[in-house]
């Protein structure tokens, strides 16, 4: 007669353990990381593009090559670009920093 009862009374705790462990699973998922950002980088672009903030949104080194600015451009192009349901904003400013970087100037839209 015990063991059915100490039987019932492992499934219950087996149970209880079982679904709090889940909940702190799902509660651990739901929680967003905080990802440290620096003081340089909070806050959006600035009003006219610095060869620092250029080197900021292509993620390239000072003294990098073209062919590194050029990589760069490329890649967050096809990541970004409005014809892939990027944003145009973001797009602009991409290309601005690779202008910047490399030392050439675009004249106005071409309509």
């Amino acid at each position: 007669m015990a063991s059915p009862l100490f039987a019932g009374v492992a499934v219950a705790g087996a149970a209880m353990v079982g679904r709090y462990a889940v909940n702190a699973y799902r509660a651990m998922m739901l929680r967003t990381p905080k990802t440290r950002v620096p003081r340089q980088f909070a806050g959006g672009f600035e009003s006219e593009m610095s060869r620092k903030e250029a080197l900021r949104v292509l993620n390239v080194r000072e003294g990098s090559s073209k062919e590194q600015v050029r990589d760069s451009h490329r890649r967050l192009m096809l990541l970004n670009h409005p014809d892939n349901g990027g944003s145009t904003f973001i797009a602009s400013k991409v290309n601005e920093a690779k202008d910047m970087l490399l030392g050439t100037k675009r004249s106005g839209r071409a309509i």
